[in-house]
């Protein structure tokens, strides 16, 4: 580590001018959540593996920022060249740099890795002592790391109209509409995600996340896909042209931005106006280009002229969320053989402590018996650990309908490690079970037709009364956000406090949001909504037919962690009256597992709540019969027996 850091500040002191500082995002150039191996160049300089960080390094410093998922699993990795910046608790990036370091100091970016709307906050910070954001010219890591991944040719792949629920063609019609609406002849697409829903396309550029590496332009005339063309058969670029889309190179998005400014790309299209678009002549007074402030890189923003720039959320962000009648569907279906999958992990690892280490099981409170696995040389292959048990749910899910991988990577974690939000176990370092801890389990899995992600805490021997408490709190806070109704208009931050009030009266809480979005068969994490206390989720009020996680939990430290997570679709509420003629919604649960009876404290539950907790056990066996053999069928009833507060 002291090596790349070494490599790194010479560099930047042969750069002209000479960075007194570098700044190392986690972003790629479309500044997804989950990158590429090849793209996470803030794990390689950092040795911090979490999806959420910024690594700062100048002369003689290295800092890091994170969040409070990974407060914990940043301190056990960075070394001690690194110094941790907790968000939320220690002075943010833009105004440490301003205060700590000189007045016209030199901040080295790679344009390609921030967002406009980053790079323009960090601009007006550093402008008050003269600090300057330079664009490096190519990315300084990438010119030291010598064993980099190369980049991989995976194929795109169509995403055919039975998943989709809606043509390509539709969706450029409603864009076109909306760009005219907004006085914007053309729009850049950067978010991967967004450019896979649009053009119903899908890949495997990214692990957990079925999407292509490209970049979109869409005008009111015409629409071009920016990728490795070696990605595209024949057969999907003929599929992309029927629907009026040119397939151009990758690289050429830079200079395809600054003709789009020059209002030249339309014109080298030979494209017939009105063809494909909502305008019928060339005298159309739309002038604006429209970027996603928070998706779009800097180094495209900066082909554009930005007094003719609409800096606005792409309106992609709120349709994709916007769930039609077939991905609802899908994802329904995908959550019930999803649950099935989780059921018959459970079945088997029940089995699994009980034979191996002679605990009790789920269903039962008592002392281990004994440790029945034997001593080297059978021990390794009979032992079970964090990794080799998410591999055993991985093969359970990898036997349903339509499976296509994982959503991310299992957060499988016993005891102590549960207590790290984001916890990433890996084969060699992992933790075996252990009866008398608590296991998290945090899964998912992408299906042609939805994605998933489940959350349960369970114990297989005699959980504390402590833990109980704990748990019970949770499932109180989980149970009281799922049964909400809010008026239309209502959003996620102001929803956030019913999960954590029953933890907040026994002074507990969690340094997490409580809900985010789910793609179809795209991103396990989508906006533009969310449910959190972070200022963000204020913005897109919650509506009908979006998805939305409800996952609080509670994580102490060097203990142990509890979360327990449902996927929810929101819906309009049947309620007796209608004050002001809003509209009032509520959510449906789509995820169907067991909450483990053992872990609960029934006298802290109210009435209404072990009746809730009846009528979902109930729907879990009438769901899930038809996926489950006899034996798993016989678990399933006692796991989800009827509770008598």
């Amino acid at each position: 580590m002291a090596d790349i850091l070494a490599s790194l500040r010479s560099l930047m002191a042969s750069q002209s001018p000479p960075l007194d500082a570098l700044l190392v995002l986690s972003e790629d150039y479309h500044q997804s959540e989950y990158v590429s191996a090849r793209d996470k160049r803030r794990e390689f300089v950092s040795g911090f593996t979490g999806s959420a960080g910024l690594a700062l390094i100048t002369k003689n410093e290295a800092r890091l920022w994170t969040d409070g998922r990974y407060f914990l699993q940043a301190t056990q990795q960075l070394s001690d060249q690194w110094k941790l910046m907790r968000i939320g608790e220690d002075p943010p990036l833009d105004v440490w740099m301003s205060d700590n370091l000189q007045k016209e100091a030199a901040i080295g970016i790679d344009p390609w890795c921030v967002s406009v709307d980053t790079a323009q906050r960090w601009e007006r910070a550093f402008a008050k002592k003269n600090q300057k954001l330079v664009q490096t010219s190519t990315n300084l890591v990438d010119e030291i790391w010598k064993n980099r991944p190369p980049a991989e040719i995976n194929p795109a792949v169509h995403h055919p109209l039975e998943f989709a629920g809606r043509s390509v063609a539709e969706k450029l019609k409603a864009l076109r509409e909306k760009l005219s609406s907004e006085k914007a002849r053309g729009i850049i697409i950067t978010a991967l995600d967004e450019v896979a829903w649009l053009y119903n396309i899908r890949g495997s550029d990214v692990s957990y996340s079925p999407v292509v590496h490209a970049f979109a332009i869409v005008t009111l005339n015409s629409a071009f896909l920016y990728v490795d063309k070696r990605k595209v058969s024949s057969k999907v670029s003929s599929s992309l042209q029927a629907n009026g889309i040119e397939v151009r190179e990758y690289g050429a998005v830079s200079s395809d931005a600054a003709m789009l400014a020059s209002n030249q790309l339309d014109q080298a299209t030979g494209v017939n106006f009105g063809q494909n678009g909502v305008c019928q002549n060339d005298t159309c007074d739309n002038d604006l280009i429209w970027v996603d402030p928070a998706s779009c890189c800097y180094a495209l923003f900066s082909k554009l002229d930005a007094n003719k720039v609409l800096l606005q959320q792409s309106p992609l962000a709120l349709a994709k969320a916007l769930k039609n009648p077939v991905e609802l569907d899908g994802l329904k279906n995908a959550h019930i053989r999803d649950g099935a999958a989780v059921v018959q992990y459970l079945v088997w690892l029940d089995k699994q402590m009980q034979e191996i280490y002679g605990a009790s099981g789920y269903f039962l409170e008592g002392e281990v018996t004994s440790k029945k696995i034997p001593n080297a040389p059978c021990r390794e292959t009979m032992k079970l650990t964090e990794v080799s048990v998410s591999d055993k749910l991985e093969g359970f899910r990898a036997s349903k309908e339509h499976f296509r991988g994982l959503s991310f990577p299992t957060i499988s974690s016993v005891g102590p490690n549960a207590a790290i939000i984001h916890y990433s176990p890996q084969a060699k370092t992992c933790a075996e079970l252990d009866p008398n801890s608590i296991y998290l389990f945090d899964s998912g899995a992408q299906y042609l037709d939805g994605t998933t992600d489940i959350t349960r805490t369970v114990h297989f021997g005699k959980p504390s009364a402590h833990e109980k408490a704990c748990y019970t709190s949770v499932l109180k806070g989980h149970i009281a956000l799922g049964n909400a109704r809010f008026p239309n208009g209502t959003n996620g931050y102001s929803l956030d406090i019913l999960a954590r009030i029953p933890l907040w009266r026994y002074g507990l809480d969690y340094r997490h949001g409580t809900g985010h979005g789910i793609g179809s068969y795209l991103n396990v994490h989508e906006g533009p909504h969310q449910i959190s206390f972070r200022p963000q989720a204020r913005n897109v009020p919650l509506q009908v037919s979006m998805t939305v996680t409800d996952e609080p939990g509670y994580y102490e430290d060097g203990n142990f962690g509890i979360r327990l997570e449902n996927v929810l679709v929101i819906k309009e509420a049947d309620t007796e009256f209608n004050f002001g003629d809003k509209g009032y919604l509520s959510f449906e649960h789509i995820t169907w597992a067991p909450y483990q009876i053992k872990l609960i404290d029934l006298s802290i539950l109210t009435p209404e709540e072990i009746q809730w907790l009846n009528r979902y056990h109930s729907k879990c066996r009438e769901i899930l019969a038809p996926y489950l053999d006899k034996n798993e069928m016989e678990w399933l009833k006692k796991a989800t027996e009827p509770m008598k507060g």
